[in-house]
């Protein structure tokens, strides 16, 4: 006897959850209102690279900030 499929819960994408949590339709022009529509989709670490640096942006990881103590109670 075959066990009942699950149900999937469905995936929402990026867009959709920025449109749901801040009331921000991402595929809006700020400029023109226009409509955005995508181009491509970069999956190739060395071809994001390549266009991060041809456009003058960083390519790497963000550089840690230093480790710091414990906040000090105040009034002590």
């Amino acid at each position: 006897m075959k066990e009942p499929k699950k149900e999937c819960t469905p995936r929402w994408d990026q867009a959709g959850l920025r449109r749901r949590t801040f009331a921000l339709d991402v595929w809006t022009c700020v400029r023109c209102g226009g409509r955005r529509r995508v181009l491509a989709y970069l999956t190739a670490p060395c071809g994001v690279s390549a266009i991060l640096e041809h456009l003058g942006l960083p390519s790497g990881p963000a550089k840690r900030a230093p480790a710091q103590g414990p906040p000090q109670m105040a009034g002590c």
